[in-house]
């Protein structure tokens, strides 16, 4: 999977901004030094991920980022998919088949289509409080899939 500097600065930039939660609006140039990001470059992130409703501003002195709810319910994909960040391993566009071998799917399509799709699922079951709080990724996405779909977990009955 290719993920570019803008999906993983933002998550960065994100974490760094739920990790002060509970304090005064966050700064861009605060974010910038504490995660070696250059300012320019969160100011560009940061008007997508306002727009995608994932932060908002406060102006004037003291002013910063917050964001707009609990780190528990942002998710990572959706932090990603925010700044237009494409979570894709084919050299396709997503499942069609322009850009494949002669107009057709190649023989190794599915395969990566599949990883995309299980990656994708990963990064949707994995939030912001579980990057700041350091948990145990695999866990906490099993447990989470567990609980959305309880009958995959159940003994099957003979």
């Amino acid at each position: 999977m290719k993920l570019s500097t803008k999906g993983r600065y933002a998550v960065m930039a994100l974490a760094e901004l739920a990790r002060r939660t509970g304090e005064a609006p966050v700064s861009l140039a605060d974010i910038a030094a504490g995660q070696q990001i250059s300012q320019e470059y969160l100011e560009q992130l940061f008007a997508k991920l306002r727009r995608a409703q994932l932060v908002d501003s406060v102006r004037g002195p003291g002013g910063g980022y917050r964001l707009t709810r609990d780190a528990d319910s942002i998710r990572i994909a959706d932090v990603i998919v925010a700044v237009d960040e494409p979570l894709r391993v084919t050299r396709c566009q997503g499942d069609a088949i322009d850009g494949c071998v002669g107009g057709e799917k190649c023989i190794t399509h599915e395969l990566w289509a599949a990883l995309g799709r299980h990656i994708y699922g990963f990064l949707s079951a994995v939030t912001l409080g579980d990057v700041v709080n350091r948990r145990n990724f695999a866990l906490e996405v099993s447990v989470r899939r567990a609980m959305e779909e309880p009958a995959a977990i159940r003994p099957v009955e003979h």
